[in-house]
C-alpha cells in the first residue's frame, strides 16, 4: 500500500542500514499498512503518516520521494474526463455535468469535461474506465447499475469491488411512475385497472438491464403480477420523446426527467417511489406507491465517482476534497434540488462508506433480479 504512495530507494545507492535501522522502519509501516488494509483510517490520514515516515527515512539515510505526476495534479494543461455510460441529455447526464461544473470550480476552474459512452446497459463505459490509465485524468460518473449490472450481466469485463478507487456518492433520485399524454387512466386507481384489463399490451421504457427505470419496472410487473413488453433505450431523452409521442405507455424514472414534462403537461404522473409524498410543487399532489397499496414498493436512484484501480493516494485525496467541496456549492445544491434529488452529505462520500453503500446494494437487488430471470447476456 505504501509502495503507491511513496517511492523508496537508498541513498546513496551503497548504503545498507543496520537491523535496528530496518526494525524501526518495519514497526512504524507495518502497524500503518494494517490499519489502512482494514479501513480504520482516511486517505488524508494515511499521506501524513507517509510524511512522518519519509521524516525517519530522511534521518535513516534512506531517501523518499514522491511521484511528480501526484505532485502536480491536476495539470493545467490536461483536462479531467467523467466517462458517463449513457446517452447525452437524460438525468444521469445532467448530474455529471452539474458536478463537473462544481468540481471544476473547487479545483481552481481546472477543466472537467463529461464524455458520452453508451452501449450494452452501461457496461462499454465502466469499462473504459476501469481499463484507463490510473493518473486521475480519467473518472466514471456512474448510477445504481453499478451495483446492479454484476447481476444482469454475468460476464462482466471487470469486477466492480476489485477494478474501482471509490472516490465518494453525490446525489439520490426519488423516482416517478409516469405515462403517455394520451393515457385513459388519471389517477394510480384507474391506471391498475387499465393494465390490468390490457395485459401482454402494456410498454414500459428501461434504460438497459440494470438500470433504476428497469428495477422500478421490475418491481411494477412483480407487484401487480403483471408481465409488460419492456423497451430498452440508451438513454432517457430518447425514450421521453417516444413516450410523449405515445409510442410506449409508460416510464418510472428519476424525477429529475419527469418533473420539467409533467409542468410542461406533456405527460401524466401517477406516483412517486418514496415513503413519504415530496415537496415538490409539480409532484405534492401525486400519491405514494405505499398510499396506493403496495407498502414495500421503493426505489431510488444514486450516482458516485470512481477512478481506475491503483489511483494515487495523492490525487485520490484531492478528487475526494473536490467532490466535497462540490456538494457543498450552493448552486450545486440547488440543481439537484429543482429535479427533486437530494445532495448526500452522510458518510457515503468517503471512500470507505460509499464502497460498502455499493456492496449493500448490490446484496439487496441480487435476488430481485435473479427472480425475475431476466439477463443481459
Amino acid at each position: 500500500m505504501l509502495m503507491s504512495v511513496v517511492q523508496i530507494h537508498l541513498s546513496p545507492p551503497n548504503l545498507k542500514p543496520t537491523v535496528s535501522q530496518l526494525w524501526a522502519f518495519w514497526f512504524l509501516c507495518c502497524p500503518l499498512a494494517d490499519v489502512y488494509v482494514e479501513q480504520r483510517v482516511c486517505m488524508k490520514q494515511m499521506l501524513n503518516a507517509c510524511s512522518l515516515i519519509a521524516s525517519l527515512c530522511a534521518a535513516l539515510g534512506i531517501g523518499v520521494s514522491v511521484p511528480v505526476a501526484a505532485q502536480d495534479y491536476p495539470s493545467p494543461n490536461k483536462n479531467i474526463t467523467f466517462v458517463l455510460p449513457y446517452a447525452a441529455g437524460g438525468p444521469t447526464d445532467k448530474a455529471a455535468r452539474d458536478l463537473a461544473q462544481a468540481m471544476s470550480r473547487a479545483m481552481g476552474g481546472h477543466s472537467i469535461v463529461v464524455e458520452n459512452v453508451p452501449g450494452a446497459s452501461g457496461s462499454i463505459g465502466v469499462n473504459k474506465v476501469a481499463k484507463a490509465a490510473n493518473d486521475g485524468y480519467t473518472l466514471l460518473f456512474m448510477h445504481i447499475a453499478q451495483a446492479t449490472l454484476p447481476t444482469f450481466i454475468r460476464n462482466l469485463p471487470y469486477n466492480v469491488e476489485k477494478d474501482f478507487e471509490y472516490l465518494g456518492l453525490v446525489s439520490e433520485n426519488p423516482m416517478n411512475l409516469i405515462a403517455r399524454p394520451t393515457m385513459p387512466a388519471n389517477s394510480m386507481e384507474e391506471l391498475i385497472a387499465w393494465i390490468q384489463a390490457n395485459k401482454g399490451k402494456i410498454s414500459i421504457y428501461n434504460a438497459g438491464p440494470g438500470t433504476a427505470s428497469h428495477l422500478c419496472g421490475m418491481l411494477l410487473q412483480t407487484t401487480l403480477k403483471v408481465d409488460m413488453i419492456s423497451v430498452p433505450y440508451k438513454g432517457t431523452a430518447p425514450a421521453m420523446t417516444d413516450l410523449i409521442g405515445g409510442q410506449i405507455d409508460l416510464m418510472c424514472d428519476q424525477t429529475t426527467t419527469t418533473i420539467p414534462q409533467i409542468e410542461g403537461k406533456r405527460v401524466k404522473s401517477f406516483a412517486v417511489t418514496t415513503p413519504k409524498r415530496l415537496a415538490s410543487a409539480s409532484l405534492k399532489d401525486t400519491p405514494t406507491m405505499q398510499e396506493v397499496g403496495f407498502k414495500d414498493f421503493a426505489v431510488t436512484i444514486w450516482q458516485g465517482l470512481y477512478a481506475p484501480k491503483g489511483t494515487s493516494a495523492q490525487v485520490l485525496v484531492k478528487l475526494n476534497e473536490a467532490l466535497k467541496t462540490a456538494t457543498k456549492d450552493p448552486d450545486f445544491i440547488k440543481k439537484q434540488e429543482l429535479g427533486g434529488a437530494t445532495v448526500i452529505t452522510d458518510t457515503r462520500t468517503d471512500p470507505v462508506g460509499h464502497k460498502a453503500f455499493v456492496m449493500s446494494e448490490m446484496a439487496k437487488w441480487a435476488p430481485v433480479i435473479k427472480a425475475g430471470g431476466v439477463y443481459a447476456d
